[in-house]
C-alpha cells in the first residue's frame, strides 16, 4: 500500500500503523472463546487507540464476544468503545 496513506492516517489519528498491523497479525489465529485472549486484545486496542476502557465496559465487550453475540474486529470494538 501507499506509504503516504499510512503517514496521513498516523498524523490524523495519532495511531501508529505498525502497531495496528502487529495487532492484526497477532489476532489472526487467536481463540476468541478464551476470556484471557479476548481481554488482552481489547486492552491492546484500547492502548493503541489511546482510549481507556473501564472494567465494566471491558466485561461487556468480553461477554459479548465470548458468548458469540459479536464478532471480534476493529469496527466492532471501536463501536463498543464509543458507546461508553
Amino acid at each position: 500500500m501507499d506509504n503516504n496513506l499510512f503517514k496521513n492516517i498516523e498524523q490524523k489519528t495519532g495511531v501508529n500503523m505498525n502497531d495496528v498491523f502487529q495487532l492484526a497479525n497477532s489476532i489472526q489465529n487467536a481463540n476468541f472463546k478464551d476470556e484471557k485472549t479476548v481481554r488482552s486484545i481489547i486492552q491492546r486496542v484500547s492502548q493503541i487507540a489511546n482510549k481507556p476502557v473501564n472494567k465494566q465496559t471491558e466485561d461487556k465487550i468480553v461477554n459479548s464476544i465470548i458468548n458469540g453475540n459479536q464478532s471480534l474486529d476493529f469496527g466492532t470494538i471501536a463501536k463498543m468503545l464509543n458507546k461508553k
